[in-house]
Order: C-alpha cells, then sequence, then structure tokens
C-alpha cells in the first residue's frame, strides 16, 4: 500500500515529523517498508510561462523563447515539441542544479545549469520536462503545468515535491488499511488527532432511471448497489490533483471516469465499476459462473469460468469477473454517454484465490479477498457519483440498493485482568475503554470486561487476543516489559528407544548428503508420474497454478531439486529430506493433530546423481548405483538390519527396485528411476532414489547388557551348488531354518561360476561359499558337536533350495 504523506495529512495531521509518523505506524503493526521524498533533490527550479516563441535560425527543431519567471524575460533555447505560447512549464534558472541522469554513463552528479550557446543563441536556463526533474521517465515533451500556478514559485513547493511517499507491508488482517482513510482512522486513534472525511452527501437525484438486478447467489454477493448517471463527459480531462494522487500512489492515469473509480478506492478502499449503460442488454444477473463460458476482461485476456467463479451477468452474455476486473464489452471509453456505477459486498472467501488462477491481481481483489467494509457502500457510491458530476457532468438517478446478508459482528468479550496477564504488565479497565472508544468499537463495560462488538470495517477481530493486541498496540509497545518469560519450562525427555530426528539428518550429512527443504504442494504431474496417485488432494487457494496439490511422495521433490542443480552445471548431487506427505484415508478423523479424510505420515527421502565419490586419485571414476545407496541405508538402519524384496513402484526402475521391510514389515522403497521418467525430466543420468517412513526409522532397539562367553568360537566354511535364481536373502534363511543354536552367524564370502559346464557344475548352476560363526555358551565345542550343526544345515539348505554339498 503506496500513498503520500500529505494525502493521510489531509485527513489527519498529528504534530509528528514524517519520521516520527512512520516510527509510529511501525511500531503499531502498520510496517513502514519505504519512506522516500516524490522527487529527488534539485534546486531553482521555478513556475514560468512562455510568452513568445520563434524559430531558431540555425536550427529546424530548436525554438527561442522569451520566458516570464516572475523578473526580466528570459531567452531560452528550447527543443521539446510542446514548447508554445501561453502554457506553464518548470524553469532551471542559472546557477540550478538538477537529478544527475539515471542511466549506466552518469557519475551521479548532479548537473549544473550554466548559460549556454545553441547554434550561436545564448540561453539563459533551461526549460524541464518530467524525467529532467526526477519525477517519471516521461521525455516526450515539457512539463505542462496547471493554468493557475503562479509564475516565479519554486516548482518544489508547487507541486508539494517535498512530500514524502509510505509504502506499508501490510499483513492480511490488515485489510481495513488499504486505504488512505483506514490508515487516517488508526493514526486518529493512536494520536488523538482529529479526523476529517471527505463529505458524501447524497447528490440530486434529477432523473428516475434505475437498471434491474437480480442478485441470485448470497454466498458470493452480500450486497449490492448501483446507479444510473446519465450524460456524463467521458473526455473530461481528470483534474490535475487527481491525477498527481494516483501518481503517487503507484497508479497512472486512464481516463476521468476510471480515474475516479481508481482514486475512491485508494482513498475510502472501496473498490467499484463502472458500466458503459448502453452496452448492457437487459439487466444484470450477479451468480456463480456456469462451465462453458468466457469472458474478455479489461486486460485483453479471455478466460475460462466454472461454478466457483462469480460473475456479473447481462442478458446475453457474463460481462464482469465479480470483485476482480470488468469486462471489455461493457467498458466504458470515450463514446460512452451513460454510465452504471457498481459497488458491492463481496464474500472474502468467494473471491480469494480466483484471480491466482488466471495468473494476474488486481488491486480490487486484492481488498475484496481481505475483507471490505459492507455498511458504508451508498456513502462511498454518494462519494464517486458527486466526483463524476463535478468532473463529467450528467444527471443522476436513484440509488438502488440491495442487501441480501451481512457479515455478523459478534460482541467480544475483553478480560481485564486476562490482557494484564497476556501482556505481562498492569492493564486498567479504563485504558481498555479509551483504547476501544479511539479505535471506534462499540463497547458496554462489566465489573473487570468489557463486551466489543468491531465495527463493519474490521473483519479481523473475533476473539479475545485480537481485542488483547489492540490494546497493547494503542496504548504503545514501549510499555512491554523486556524481562525474561516467567513460566516454567519443563523439558521432555524422549525415550531411549526414539532417535532424535536431528541425529538421523545428521546421519544422512555424515553419508555426503545435503539437505533441502521444498514445498508441500507440488506439480500434479509429479504425483501422477512419480508417485501413481491419480488422486492427489487438491489445494484450494494454490500459490502458484501449477503447485495445485498436496504431495504423497517426497521423490517428485527432490528429482526437481536435481534439475535446478544440473541446470547450474552441478556434476554430483546428494540431496535428501525429510517432511510430511498428504494421503487420503477414509478411516481418519478429526483430532488436534489430524483432519478427517487425510492421513499425513513423515517421510524420509534421498536422492544420488552423478559420481560415487568426488574425483580423487585412490579410484576409478564410477556412476553411483542401487547397491551404493543401499550401503547408506543400511548404515541408516543399523543395528537394524533391513530386508531388500525385489518389488515394482510406478517412479523406479523395474529391474533395479526393492521395498524396503524391517521385521517383515514395508517401510520403503529403493530404487533407480525408471528410463521413462529420466527421459521425461531430461536427466543425463537416471539416479537413485530412496524413500521411507520416517516414524519407522526413528524407533532403535535399546542396547542390551550380555556377558561375553566363555568359551572359544569356531568357524567352518561350507559351499553348496544353488541354482543362479536362489538370492542371497534365501539362501541366508534356509541356514538360520536349521535351527541349530550354536550357528550364530552366516556369511556369503565367494560365488563361482564357471566359464563352461563341468562334472561338478551344470548349465544354470553356481557355488556359493558360506562361512559360518558358532559358538556355544554353555560348553566347550567338540569336533561331533560342530559337524552335527554343520549337518543340520546342510541338510536345511538341501530341503529348501535343492543344494548339494561341493567337494
Amino acid at each position: 500500500m503506496q500513498f503520500p504523506e500529505s494525502w493521510l495529512r489531509s485527513f489527519c495531521n498529528p504534530k509528528l515529523s514524517s519520521e516520527q509518523l512512520a516510527d509510529l505506524l511501525t511500531l503499531s503493526g502498520f510496517e513502514v517498508e519505504e519512506r522516500k521524498p516524490v522527487a529527488p533533490p534539485f534546486t531553482g527550479v521555478v513556475v514560468a510561462e512562455i510568452v513568445e516563441t520563434v524559430q531558431h535560425p540555425d536550427a529546424d527543431r530548436l525554438r527561442v523563447c522569451k520566458v516570464n519567471a516572475g523578473g526580466e524575460l528570459l531567452q531560452i533555447v528550447c527543443g521539446a515539441p510542446n514548447a508554445r505560447v501561453g502554457i506553464k512549464v518548470p524553469l532551471a534558472t542559472v546557477g540550478a542544479e538538477l537529478p544527475a541522469a539515471n542511466d549506466e554513463k552518469s557519475d551521479g552528479t548532479p548537473f549544473k545549469i550554466k548559460v549556454g550557446k545553441l547554434r550561436g543563441v545564448e540561453s539563459f536556463g533551461m526549460l524541464c520536462s518530467a524525467r529532467e526533474l526526477g519525477l517519471s521517465t516521461d521525455h516526450g515533451g515539457l512539463l505542462e503545468l496547471a493554468g493557475d500556478a503562479p509564475v516565479g514559485q519554486s516548482i518544489r513547493e508547487h507541486l508539494t515535491l517535498d512530500d514524502q511517499l509510505f509504502t506499508l507491508k501490510l499483513t492480511p488482517n490488515l485489510g481495513h488499511a488499504l486505504s488512505v482513510m483506514g490508515v487516517a482512522r488508526e493514526v486518529a486513534a493512536l494520536t488523538g488527532a482529529p479526523l476529517t472525511l471527505p463529505s458524501m452527501a447524497p447528490v440530486a437525484v434529477t432523473i428516475d432511471d434505475k437498471l434491474p438486478v437480480q442478485v441470485l447467489a448470497a454466498d458470493l454477493c452480500g450486497r449490492f448497489a448501483g446507479r444510473v448517471v446519465r450524460g456524463v463527459n467521458p473526455k473530461a480531462a481528470t483534474p490535475a490533483w487527481m491525477t498527481e494522487s494516483l501518481a503517487r500512489c503507484g497508479q497512472r492515469s486512464v481516463s476521468a471516469l476510471v480515474d475516479i473509480s481508481n482514486y475512491v478506492m485508494f482513498e475510502l478502499g472501496r473498490p467499484s465499476h463502472m458500466f458503459d449503460l448502453d452496452k448492457i442488454h437487459g439487466g444484470l444477473q450477479v451468480r456463480w459462473g456456469k462451465s462453458g463460458e468466457q469472458l474478455k476482461l479489461l486486460n485483453g485476456n479471455t478466460v475460462s469460468l466454472d461454478e466457483t467463479v462469480g460473475v456479473i451477468a447481462d442478458a446475453q452474455a457474463v460481462e464482469s469477473l465479480a470483485g476482480i476486473m470488468g469486462g471489455d464489452a461493457t467498458a466504458v471509453g470515450d463514446d460512452t454517454q451513460n454510465i452504471y456505477i457498481e459497488a458491492a459486498f463481496w464474500w472474502p472467501q468467494a473471491i480469494q484465490g480466483r484471480s491466482r488462477r488466471y495468473n494476474f491481481n488486481t488491486d480490487a481483489g486484492h481488498r475484496f479477498e481481505r475483507g471490505v467494509d459492507a455498511a458504508s457502500i451508498p456513502d462511498h457510491i454518494e462519494r464517486i457519483t458527486a466526483l463524476v458530476l463535478q468532473i463529467c457532468g450528467g444527471q443522476a438517478g436513484p440509488l438502488d440498493d440491495q442487501v441480501l446478508r451481512l457479515p455478523e459482528s459478534k460482541p467480544v468479550t475483553l478480560r481485564v485482568s486476562r490482557a494484564a496477564r497476556v501482556l505481562g504488565i498492569p492493564v486498567t479497565q479504563a485504558e481498555c475503554a479509551q483504547v476501544m472508544q479511539a479505535l471506534g468499537f462499540a463497547f458496554t463495560q462489566s465489573e473487570g470486561s468489557l463486551s466489543v462488538t468491531p465495527p463493519s470495517w474490521r473483519h479481523d477481530i473475533s476473539i479475545e487476543e485480537d481485542l488483547i493486541e489492540e490494546v497493547i498496540r494503542v496504548l504503545g509497545l514501549h510499555r512491554l516489559h523486556d524481562g525474561p518469560p516467567c513460566g516454567r519450562v519443563v523439558p521432555r525427555v524422549l525415550p531411549e528407544s526414539l532417535r532424535p530426528l536431528s541425529l538421523l539428518r545428521r546421519q544422512l550429512v555424515d553419508l555426503d548428503y545435503q539437505e533441502t527443504i521444498n514445498y508441500s504442494f507440488v506439480e500434479e504431474r509429479w504425483e501422477r508420474e512419480l508417485a501413481g496417485n491419480l488422486n492427489p488432494v487438491r489445494v484450494l487457494n494454490p500459490i502458484a497454478a501449477p503447485l495445485s496439490v498436496m504431495r504423497s511422495s517426497l521423490i517428485g521433490s527432490l528429482v526437481h531439486v536435481l534439475r535446478h542443480n544440473l541446470a547450474h552445471r552441478a556434476a554430483r548431487v546428494r540431496v535428501f529430506e525429510s517432511g510430511r506427505v498428504f494421503l487420503r484415508d477414509a478411516t481418519s478423523q478429526d483430532g488436534p493433530l489430524a483432519v478427517a479424510g487425510l492421513r499425513q505420515p513423515r517421510r524420509v527421502a534421498g536422492l544420488a546423481y552423478g559420481a560415487v565419490d568426488t574425483l580423487q586419485w585412490s579410484s576409478k571414476e564410477r556412476s553411483v548405483d542401487f547397491f551404493d545407496v543401499k550401503g547408506d541405508l543400511e548404515s541408516l538402519l543399523a543395528p537394524a538390519i533391513a530386508t531388500f524384496v525385489a518389488a515394482e513402484h510406478p517412479a523406479l526402475h523395474p529391474g533395479r527396485s526393492a521395498q524396503v521391510q524391517l521385521d517383515g514389515q514395508p517401510i520403503g522403497w529403493l530404487g533407480e528411476l525408471h528410463p521413462r521418467w529420466r527421459q521425461a525430466y531430461e536427466l543425463p543420468l537416471a539416479p537413485v532414489v530412496f524413500e521411507l517412513d520416517l516414524d519407522a526409522l526413528l524407533q532403535r532397539s535399546v542396547p542390551q547388557a550380555k556377558v561375553m562367553a566363555r568359551h572359544p568360537a569356531a568357524q567352518r566354511d561350507l559351499a553348496v551348488v544353488l541354482g543362479e535364481g536362489v538370492t542371497h536373502d534365501a539362501l541366508l534363511a534356509a541356514v538360520h531354518a536349521a535351527g541349530d543354536p550354536i550357528v550364530q552367524r552366516a556369511r556369503l564370502f565367494d560365488v563361482f561360476k564357471p566359464a563352461q559346464a563341468n562334472a561338478e557344475l551344470q548349465v544354470g548352476e553356481r557355488s556359493l561359499a558360506l562361512r559360518l560363526d558358532l559358538q556355544d555358551e554353555s560348553s566347550t565345542l567338540t569336533d561331533e558337536r560342530i559337524e552335527q550343526a554343520m549337518a543340520a544345515v546342510t541338510a536345511s539348505l538341501q530341503a529348501r533350495l535343492g543344494a548339494r554339498r561341493r567337494g
């Protein structure tokens, strides 16, 4: 929200300097993000009138002007195309200092005006454009001033160029401050200075014309008001004071009718719209859109509508996007003679997110999304009408005001004792009452409390804490103590069986992964392709059109991070992320941390791409593969031992992916990205990704003390012949299935497959060598006991896998 300080002071003028006023607003919650002068510093520029112009004798594009600056006529040589007799323009006199040119060639030094000679003719000064004074980038000609501008007056004084521009950074709950009047209300409450509002007296009604309007959706529009004005002059010039005010709010002048609408929006916070009455077919309908309808907007875009978008339509077509932007078909123009002025209260939830859906934002939509005063609509239409009649002329019809359903202002109780406890300072009931009165809040008092009814322009007051906030920001934040909090801090000790998330993150960093943080809302394409989710949870009000759904997997976010890194020429990427995913679950119920119909488990996912190690001399460079990341996961899960079961996942290579299981329960996935998606996402190599259930990963077994065995262990090797289809997991499972208690551990240490079949190994067979660790904690092992255990293992391998002992 940008506005000039002079406009604010025309409403409320406290005895504060510009700096003090900015500090006051910031400390009361209305952060002044920037404060800067309207114009850069310059001196020696005055109002002058051109009284004579003749052609330069030696230059076709130059004129020699006689200029009245309040004394003796000055001779000025000027090349501006609009230099003519009778206009008043800025004159930089000899000795004046103008702002440095705003370009790369400038060194920032002010430009000093001297007596010059152009093609042999002396020039005693320079007539200036707006660009040369640093007021705008317009360099098309001299800056023409109003006809009543006093000759000789300083241009800074005449155009109030010492005025300050305030830019407020407002939080979404402060919609009432999106106008100069709204900010002035706050300044008046904070300082006690009187508040002066513009006249909003009813205009004289001279015609009986009314436009039929039907409001068919009370959940879209709670109040709709309008008025017919006939015989307007659309080519009337916008007054300089209005043009200047709009420019200092960052709004360019368009035409008188449009400027009036914009001016009242910045002045009172009232967005409105003017229709060309003669282009409306029949009457108007306020309703929700229909699927398949289209509307060409004022910005030239044609948008497709549906049942979630509010519209204003006539008997033939949609004419306006409710609360956001008018349509091109009924826009006012140079041939407009009759207009319909419209102002309405649109429910914020009916406007929120609609502009973003069409990839643009408007000042009107920005205000309606936050809530606009519904009670002042008639007064504001009177203000708009008065300006139209004053500037463009015409005859006004009666006001048509339809009230359907307005926001209900519910009383909120403020307990003085609770306010004092929350703020940590003594607060009296009289002070609370004084604050409410200053803010214009209606209230009644009882012993120790106030029952406060927020005014119609404050949509952000709904609970007691809102009122406590109002109390302290008006009384002043300087009253708050800077001491430490007095509340008891009780640490919560995690059970030893639960690993802290911070420790897990450090372990991943130690494994050479870097943490990333991404949005929980993602592109729908990622969900469909990388998670196989055809019905994701949709975002009602996405911050950007592509980020329209909630993620059910972290893989898409990591692939996006990889692409970003590759675009910045990173050849080796290892990243991880921990966060929630969002899954539909009909069994989920509402709770303190739960939402009905949704399950929000926590996940941790990682991605490895490029070389397995950074460039070094000790080993050959190779790309990371499935087994490298499998080793990382085994380190992460230790001392628990995971099982990796071959399975298929929508995002992963069918032959290079596995489901990760812990104690027989699936906890996630590991694998190489599917070749289809590697090509679709334009990746030179296939990354290896994993995604695990975070809660399962954080669980760990508590170490148990165990007496060391008193008897020595023994080792025996066993070589067996098995078919090529037997997996490592199946082999070890068969060993342990023998059930002999002295077999403590088994490890595969050799695999042999001859180039050609021989008497010992047939086609499709291979030799697997196992090393068994044997130990009996109760007695010393004997050869007979060892052979008994080896025989049991061999029998189990033969029975389960069809193995035969080799050699």
